[in-house]
Formats: structure tokens, C-alpha cells, sequence
């Protein structure tokens, strides 16, 4: 009874902190995406690997390691993913506590052209959260992305890009163990940056990221690294 009663007093501490988000302290997210579709086959891989930090550099918001199977039927237009993602979120401050998620998630990527520049992506996305001491919980996450090349028509080499996205993230429950509740709005992420095409395989983004919570909103850098091999 005591341990269950410490179990909670922490939580309602970690999550206190949490709201005391300093909001006009811009943070850095660092990213590298991959993907690689398999020699003649429908099959591949994809997932990212990001270190986000709550001022920059020194305070760590999250750890976050993502892979997943790809699958794209022929003639779809369409990929399908199934993944697992390992995160690892810090507290915001001169705290050292963390608490660890594992994430299995499905999710669909539809690529669209809108005349001779507009790149459309689609991603509609589904995950199954296992939170440290939380109840299993799932979260919907919709994403529009946008690119539009600048001194090319096309996302060719030595092409500069304008890049934009918003995502949309609404959670399945909002019981999540001993009495505690989320909203059902989770996040929303609005991107505005810049891209260069290096060469058919990397591209490399930098731009800036403003992340609205029920309880708080942060501006964020980031920086990214897009590798098809």
C-alpha cells in the first residue's frame, strides 16, 4: 500500500513538472529517417531515430528509436507499415527522472502530386502505448505533409525545397490508471522549413516546429536527415 502510494505521488509530481513547461524556451529536435525498399519485392523497411531536447542541447525531453516492415501492393500508391518504437521521455528541468514507452503502431503513407510542385504525403496512424506505469492506452495520429521545390520543378538532386506539416494526434482512452486522465485532443504539430536534395538517396531539413499540448505549447528547432538506401 505504501509503495502503490509513493507510485502515485511521483506520478502527480512528474506530471506538476510537466505542466511547468518553460514555453518561450526553444528546444532542438535531431533527426535521422530511413527507409530502403527491398531488391524486387513489395517489402522494406523504414523508422527514425531522434534525440529531442527541451532547451537545445543538455536537458532531455526524449530518446526515441522507430523501425518498422513496409509493405506497398502494386500499382497502390499506397505503403503500409508495421513497427515498434522504443521512447524514452526525460522530465523538463534539473531533473534526471525518466520513464520508458513501448509503442507498436500501424500506419498507411499516400503520396500525391498536385500539379508540377506540390508534393502531398498522407500518413494516417495507429498506435498501442505501453507506458510506465500507465494503463495500455492507443493514440490516432494524422499527418499532411507538404513539399514544394523552389529552384526545380522537381525533388531532384541540388533542388531547395520549402517543407511543411501539420499533424493532428487524438488518444483512443483517457483513463490511464489510478484515477488519472488525459484529454482526448493529445498534441498538434505545425512545421514550417527548408530542404535540400543532395543527391538521390539524402536529403537534409532544417526548420521550425511550434508543438501544442492540453496543457502547454513549445517551439522547437529541427533538424533532419531523410536517407533512402
Amino acid at each position: 500500500m505504501r509503495l502503490k502510494l509513493f507510485t502515485i505521488t511521483v506520478l502527480l509530481s512528474f506530471w506538476g513538472a510537466n505542466a511547468q513547461v518553460e514555453e518561450s524556451q526553444t528546444g532542438a529536435w535531431f533527426m535521422y529517417f530511413y527507409n530502403h525498399q527491398f531488391k524486387d519485392s513489395q517489402w522494406g523497411i523504414q523508422g527514425d531515430f531522434q534525440y529531442r531536447d527541451w532547451q537545445g542541447f543538455g536537458d532531455m525531453e526524449q530518446l526515441m528509436l522507430r523501425s518498422g516492415l513496409t509493405f506497398t501492393p502494386k500499382d497502390s500508391g499506397v505503403m503500409f507499415t508495421l513497427g515498434y518504437a522504443n521512447i524514452t521521455t526525460g522530465q523538463f528541468g534539473d531533473s534526471d527522472d525518466t520513464f520508458v514507452e513501448n509503442r507498436i503502431y500501424q500506419e498507411a503513407l499516400i503520396p500525391q502530386k498536385l500539379g508540377n510542385r506540390f508534393y502531398l504525403t498522407h500518413r494516417f496512424r495507429y498506435e498501442q502505448r505501453f507506458v510506465e506505469d500507465q494503463d495500455f492506452r492507443t493514440r490516432y495520429r494524422y499527418n499532411l505533409f507538404l513539399n514544394v521545390p523552389i529552384n526545380s520543378k522537381e525533388l531532384s538532386p541540388k533542388a531547395y525545397y520549402i517543407a511543411l506539416y501539420n499533424e493532428l494526434f487524438i488518444n483512443g482512452e483517457q483513463g490511464i490508471g489510478d484515477g488519472r486522465t488525459v484529454e482526448l485532443f493529445d498534441r498538434n504539430r505545425t512545421y514550417l522549413g527548408l530542404g535540400y536534395v543532395l543527391n538521390s538517396k539524402i536529403r537534409f531539413q532544417l526548420g521550425w516546429m511550434n508543438q501544442k499540448t492540453d496543457t502547454w505549447g513549445k517551439g522547437q528547432w529541427q533538424i533532419s536527415m531523410h536517407h533512402n538506401f
